[in-house]
């Protein structure tokens, strides 16, 4: 019998364990040189760049935003960078040249050099804001270190900031900042910093990889002094009315160029209501309406109507003026301003004609102005009307409008017909002053011929004469305009008790128009008519512009339009005669006063509660010359009834409405 060769268990075991052992180095091995051969050959160059990023670092370098200039050049919004310092006192080889350099470049005091640079292991922060002009020479100093920002500064202190809006973390809100942000925005650079084992910036290693580029500058069309002088007589309007807020828009309406535009909501200068703010404008409508019936040839100027005792029942509504003024020609409603004559002239309009007329001169629809949140206002189409509406919109109501859509409806009737599209933008400009972009007057269509536009100037001359508008009258230059007053609705979307809106259009000079001017006023207190309240805000606009030393206007042009007014005739006038030939032997002219013929003297009639038509006829026959303030009834006379006065004085009447 064979002997078996079986091997004991134990060395078995041993053999097996070892073979394991093996196969777990070998497999080891094999991940370690997998993940070496990944790290050297697959993810090296990631690996390169994180190596690269603990002694680099990459840095975003702002671009200079664009300027914001007014028309003339006048610097409206810059960009600056205004650097701050900081001291890391345990990175300073070199205390006193800190403290010198710091002295020197800075201006500190030496005691607060001293301060921030003293041994601790404290950040410190030197006090101000530096150019970088100023901090050029603190850079690669050890243990300085200059942080840079670039600012949006507005050098005019808030002048016109409604308009030009602000920027937040380099973006442009609101204004032009917004709505030309891509155009004012430059692209930003990036520059690399080395920095050592700690991480730490070295100082004075830093290499631009990419120069950043500025923005382009933008000119507007707006005016700097004629944008001040707005602010400042519509602030002080708002002030003296005790009105929540107000409007006032100037254009060229020769090129629908905006010349100032500003805005104020209580106590507020940054906003752009006048944009982006709708309201009911009242009788500020009836003009629009006048030329559509004109235009139309469905009515002329001394058509005249019955407007009553001022109270007109109509289609369950009641129309009301303020004082009953009977037969009124269409010239006279327009310049009395009468709700109940101009609802029953807009009866002889198609609803069709009424609606496309005042679509024509632009209500209902945007302007196109280059300003973000612009509102259309609200003009319903005749599908939506009730059987009211089209005596409501004859005078302004069931319609809402923006003062510029008013400001440029206003330019129809000042340049001749022509609809213009509102320019706020007059060039672009690269950094390197070239003209990149140059804006151009836009006509969006002919809305009434000239023969309508001559027609209203006359009516609209004599609203300011002797109408509504007499506190917009200038004693130099004619000037064309209309007043309105409607009702301001609340927040519950009703008519809020005693609030209204006052408002008033003007163009100037009547002939050889240069300037349009739109005031409004929100919910101002006591008197709220517009030819109260919002007329004399033209009227001190106009003044404080011809007085100004700089202003867009064309003097030469305003002289030859300039009123031509005869001097009073002198109390004792001059008489000619030839003295006597004996007395000197020569025949020469002498001048002898004679006494002066006496003038009529007369007492001045008691007119309270007269119409004002009624009156103006009587004074006028009395020989008197009359200057009028508001309309209706008389309220009161300067001199008062029964006072002495002779033929050829001025009396001042003022009537009770606007």
């Amino acid at each position: 019998m064979t002997p078996s060769r079986v091997r004991p268990g134990p060395y078995r075991r041993i053999q097996i364990r070892r073979r394991l052992q093996l196969g777990f180095w070998i497999v080891l091995a094999g991940v370690l040189i997998a993940r070496a051969a990944e790290v050297q050959v697959v993810e090296r160059m990631a690996w390169m760049k994180d190596a690269l990023g603990q002694h680099q670092k990459s840095k975003v370098v702002p671009a200079h935003r664009g300027r914001i200039l007014d028309r003339n050049g006048a610097e409206l919004a810059v960009s600056h960078w205004r650097s701050s310092v900081g001291v890391a006192p345990n990175e300073i080889q070199d205390r006193e040249k800190v403290v010198a350099a710091l002295v020197e470049n800075l201006g500190v005091r030496e005691t607060t050099a001293r301060r921030v640079s003293a041994p601790t292991r404290s950040w410190h922060v030197v006090p101000g804001r530096y150019s970088m002009t100023r901090v050029s020479q603190l850079r690669g100093l050890r243990g300085v270190h200059v942080l840079g920002e670039l600012r949006r500064l507005y050098p005019r202190e808030g002048l016109a900031s409604g308009l030009l809006g602000g920027v937040q973390d380099g973006i442009g809100k609101g204004g032009i900042e917004q709505s030309l942000d891509s155009v004012l925005t430059g692209r930003p650079g990036r520059e690399i910093i080395a920095r050592d084992n700690m991480g730490r910036e070295i100082p004075g290693r830093v290499v631009t990889v990419q120069a950043p580029l500025s923005g382009r500058d933008v000119v507007l069309t707006v005016d700097m002094d004629l944008q001040t002088i707005a602010e400042e007589v519509l602030s002080t309007a708002v002030a003296s009315t005790g009105a929540r807020g107000g409007d006032m828009v100037v254009t060229d309406p020769l090129t629908g160029e905006i010349l100032a535009l500003t805005s104020i909501l209580n106590g507020s200068g940054n906003v752009l209501s006048a944009v982006n703010t709708p309201y009911e404008p009242g009788s500020t409508i009836k003009p629009f309406t006048t030329a559509a019936l004109l235009r139309h040839d469905l009515a002329s100027l001394s058509d005249s109507v019955d407007t009553g005792t001022g109270v007109w029942e109509v289609k369950g509504r009641r129309i009301t003026d303020i004082a009953g003024g009977g037969w009124l020609t269409l010239h006279e409603v327009i310049q009395q301003s009468s709700n109940v004559g101009i609802a029953k002239f807009a009866e002889r309009l198609t609803h069709t004609q009424q609606y496309l007329a005042l679509r024509d001169f632009g209500f209902g629809t945007p302007t196109g102005i280059l300003l973000p949140g612009e509102a259309s206002g609200v003009l319903r189409r005749p599908q939506q009307w009730s059987g009211q509406s089209s005596h409501s919109l004859a005078f302004g109501y069931e319609l809402s409008v923006t003062p510029l859509q008013m400001a440029m409806a206003f330019g129809v009737l000042a340049n001749g017909g022509w609809l213009m599209e509102p320019r706020l933008v007059k060039e672009v400009r690269g950094q390197d002053g070239s003209l990149l972009y140059s804006g151009r007057s836009r006509k969006i269509r002919r809305v009434v011929s000239p023969r309508v536009t001559d027609a209203l100037k006359r009516v609209l001359v004599d609203v300011v004469e002797t109408g509504t508008g007499t506190r917009a009258r200038m004693s130099s230059f004619l000037v064309a305009g209309k007043s309105g007053t409607s009702r301001a609705l609340g927040k519950n979307g009703r008519y809020e008790e005693g609030a209204y809106y006052a408002s008033f259009g003007a163009y100037f000079p009547a002939d050889d128009t240069q300037l349009l001017f739109f005031v409004k006023l929100d919910r101002p207190r006591g008197s709220y008519y517009g030819g109260a309240t919002a007329a004399p805000v033209t009227l001190a606009a106009m003044e404080s512009l011809l007085s100004a030393r700089q202003s867009p206007i064309d003097r030469k042009a305003l002289s030859r339009v300039q009123r031509h007014v005869s001097p009073p005739p002198p109390t004792t006038p001059l008489v000619q005669f030839a003295a006597s030939i004996e007395e000197t032997g020569i025949e020469v002219p002498t001048a002898a006063r004679v006494p002066a013929v006496e003038r009529a003297e007369m007492t001045v009639p008691r007119l309270r509660d007269t119409p004002i038509r009624v009156a103006l006829r009587r004074l006028h026959k009395m020989g008197l010359r009359v200057r009028l303030e508001g309309s209706g009834t008389v309220l009161e006379t300067v001199p008062p009834g029964g006072s002495a006065i002779r033929a050829g004085d001025t009396i001042q009447v003022r009537g009770r409405g606007a």
